[in-house]
């Protein structure tokens, strides 16, 4: 018993060791990201970071499909892991690396034509070059975070940050444009897998195991095939926006979108204290829908402020500091931040149907989402030009619906805590392009909702859980 009791304390040591790293980690990689975008969009300008961003956006798509969650499996089995399933890991996603890459080269002509930017062209196909590399890292990434080596992948992660950046930077104050974030991002992702297996202590070699590839391969597209389907919104700015706004639209769309995942860096660290329970609380839905509701408002109470302040000073800070050239963005924004708001909201509905096992009604609801998204940023913005993306995220809010009535199947959530914040919240997301006396009278649900004592209790509330957790 006291060895047991001694391996759980060691246990619980390593964990908090290594959330404590992941903290620094995410707080240090937002300030390096965000000094890091504003220096390069800066430099570069809106067509040629647009370039990168569309490049970077299909590349990256493609990575996650050659992933097959192969680092899920190896992290989530059961049994400790030999030097064989790593190197039948290994091995795997070599092929689908190279694969990703063949497929990506021979969907060149195709992209072409439909994007009818030749200057797109030579940037993807280097960002397809890093695909072999993205795979094989997985693995030995995979090794580090089952072993509870969070101090090494903390430490990775941002020195590939550091070299990304440092690299880019450089090449953009000499002039090289586009191609100063792609070689820089190519760089990065080989220093990324020689020392995540340094590291790792694996060394890559061919394996192959049928019974332990179909093990493989059946656990992770069966994990991945859902994220995959969300994942097809990433290719909406670079396929869609880049057919009928060009270059410079991609790259308004992607420094929002940059922007507004910044100001959202407090969503993931909420929605990890608000979903600790759900497993716990699985086989009780009457704690369980208060589970959710408490989570849903916590999400807009900790995210809606962050966009609303940003919103207000948009119009000073970010000309300021990306240049006059960016203000664009300024129109694209209020739309992106009501988008990700939102999703705070709908977030814990996926979760809890995960928990339950629920999984491909998760799916459906992604594929009637995409199909919002894809269908309105083809309707309107041949129509409407860059305000049509807007739109379109607008319109993908409606799947959601299909979300809300899964869970309902389950129990009746109410909304009464979130509906207030979000009609007060999502009017003033617009200050960033109305004038200042709009401003003021989009500000005034937002008094009406802090005049009723009961949603200022909820703040203090809230305000107080956060602290204390």
């Amino acid at each position: 018993m006291q060895e047991l009791l001694q391996v759980m304390m060691n246990l619980r040591e390593k964990v908090l060791k290594g959330g404590a790293y992941l903290a620094v980690r995410q707080g240090v990689g937002l300030i390096l990201g965000l000094g890091g975008t504003l220096l390069l969009t800066r430099v570069i300008g809106p067509g040629n970071y647009g370039l990168f961003s569309s490049a970077f956006g299909i590349a990256g798509y493609l990575g996650s499909l050659t992933g097959l969650g192969v680092n899920v499996y190896i992290v989530r089995r059961e049994a400790e892991p030999g030097i064989g399933v790593y190197h039948q890991a290994f091995t795997l996603m070599f092929i689908t690396g190279v694969s990703g890459l063949l497929l990506g080269v021979a969907a060149l002509p195709l992209l072409q034509m439909w994007l009818q930017s030749p200057a797109f062209i030579p940037p993807l196909l280097i960002m397809l070059l890093t695909l072999p590399f993205m795979a094989m890292a997985s693995p030995a990434m995979a090794r580090l975070e089952r072993d509870l080596n969070y101090r090494s992948v903390a430490t990775l992660e941002l020195t590939g940050q550091l070299i990304y950046y440092g690299i880019a930077l450089v090449l953009a104050y000499n002039g090289r444009g586009v191609w100063a974030p792609v070689v820089a991002f190519f760089i990065s992702q080989i220093f990324l897998l020689i020392a995540a297996c340094i590291l790792a202590h694996l060394i890559p070699r061919p394996y192959w195991s049928k019974s332990l590839l179909k093990e493989m391969m059946g656990y992770g597209i069966g994990y991945s095939a859902s994220i995959w389907l969300w994942q097809l919104r990433t290719l909406v700015n670079p396929l869609i926006v880049g057919r009928y706004a060009g270059p410079e639209g991609v790259g308004y769309v992607a420094l929002a979108i940059r922007l507004v995942e910044s100001l959202s860096f407090i969503k993931g660290a909420t929605w990890r204290l608000s979903i600790a329970a759900l497993g716990k609380l699985q086989g009780d839905y009457p704690r369980l829908k208060r589970a959710v509701e408490e989570a849903m408002a916590l999400q807009v109470l900790a995210l809606g402020p962050l966009l609303l302040i940003f919103a207000c000073i948009s119009p000073w800070i970010l000309p300021a500091l990306f240049g006059e050239r960016w203000n664009t963005v300024l129109i694209i924004y209020p739309f992106i931040a009501i988008s990700y708001l939102v999703n705070a909201v709908f977030s814990m509905h996926s979760s809890v149907l995960y928990v339950l096992q629920r999984n491909w009604e998760v799916t459906w609801f992604h594929m009637t989402h995409i199909l919002l998204f894809v269908g309105g940023a083809f309707l309107f913005l041949p129509r409407f030009g860059l305000p049509g993306y807007g739109l379109a995220e607008l319109v993908a809010l409606l799947g959601y619906i299909v979300i809300h009535f899964q869970l309902r199947r389950l129990f009746h959530l109410s909304y009464m805590r979130v509906i207030p914040w979000l009609a007060s919240f999502l009017p003033l997301l617009f200050t960033s392009i109305l004038t200042l006396p709009s401003g003021i009278l989009l500000g005034v649900p937002l008094c009406v909702v802090l005049a009723m004592p009961k949603s200022r209790n909820d703040l203090l509330k809230y305000a107080k859980y956060t602290r204390i957790t």
